[in-house]
């Protein structure tokens, strides 16, 4: 019975922590509850060990803030590698991309949580109050706070998933041909570089604004040692990761890192999450895909 559930239980964690690494955790303790339980008294397995789940995945969530806070440089959450189960839904897709899960992370752990179960996975207040053990008003408060302050920083482009793809490769192709003038066409005037390296590789500690800046940093990437690594080692793959296309780039032995992409209403980029400390790849490292729908 748990192991029917296993996919969901992740996708529920995952959205609400935004690492692979604390998801799987969580997701191990809810077997530890589940398997003491007295099943007996368990008439919705489902919905019992979501609530597990979503309350274990709060209390980690709070527990691992102030590591988040003391961040060298960009928090940005850990990529992992998803199946066409959230591709072809647009919804799910929406709700477990980097960009998405960058806005969760502006949230208190309590509203995180409740918009994670209210707004992708439609719980009722009811079972969210259950879930995280505050009253039902509590619930309905920070779930109202939580969709605003989403609504106002993650404005919905209806961007067609096919567009997508096409930038993105055309990214892809310019970027690993250094060809400056073909990125600036792709990307937004005022486009977003956040790069992670966690202290661990080096990397732009601040973000890097503006597409002809973007542009000479992508450029760059087929001319310059990065990692240590000379650029014909390197290997770059379009990939899906988060539920959309994204960049792969890796060397003999090892994932050096992730580029995923943000696009507004025509098509263009806006915003680019690289992420490169190590810490963060093994999900990716593993080759594991993570089915991340929301049923």
């Amino acid at each position: 019975m748990f192991h029917q559930h296993r996919n969901l239980l992740f996708s529920v964690a995952y959205r609400v922590l935004g690492t692979a690494a604390d998801a799987e955790d969580a997701v191990q303790d809810a077997w530890i509850k589940w398997s003491a339980a007295d099943r007996s008294q368990v008439a919705e397995p489902k919905a019992y060990l979501t609530r597990i789940v979503s309350n274990l995945a709060l209390e980690r969530l709070r527990s691992t803030r102030y590591k988040r806070e003391t961040y060298v440089g960009p928090w940005l959450p850990e990529p992992i590698l998803t199946g066409g189960d959230a591709a072809e839904a647009v919804t799910d897709a929406e709700s477990v991309s980097m960009a998405m899960l960058v806005v969760l992370e502006t949230l208190s752990p309590l509203e995180r949580a409740v918009f994670v179960l209210k707004e992708v996975f439609d719980f009722s207040h009811a079972e969210i109050a259950e879930a995280v053990e505050r009253s039902e008003v509590a619930v309905r408060q920070a779930a109202h706070r939580a969709r605003e302050h989403v609504r106002a920083r993650r404005p919905r482009f209806p961007t067609d998933r096919s567009r997508q793809r096409e930038v993105t490769e055309r990214f892809f192709a310019a970027s690993t041909g250094g060809d400056v003038n073909a990125l600036m066409e792709l990307l937004s005037p005022d486009v977003t570089l956040w790069t992670d390296g966690g202290g661990k590789v080096r990397q732009a500690l601040r973000p890097v604004v503006g597409a002809s800046t973007v542009a000479a940093w992508f450029a760059a990437i087929g001319t310059v040692t990065y990692q240590g690594v000379e650029p014909a080692d390197r290997h770059a793959e379009l990939i899906e990761i988060n539920g959309g296309p994204g960049m792969l780039f890796s060397a003999p032995g090892r994932v050096i890192a992730t580029v995923t992409f943000d696009f507004d209403a025509d098509g263009r980029i806006t915003a680019l999450h690289n992420v490169a400390n190590p810490d963060k790849l093994q999900a990716i490292a593993a080759g594991t895909t993570h089915h991340v729908g929301t049923r």
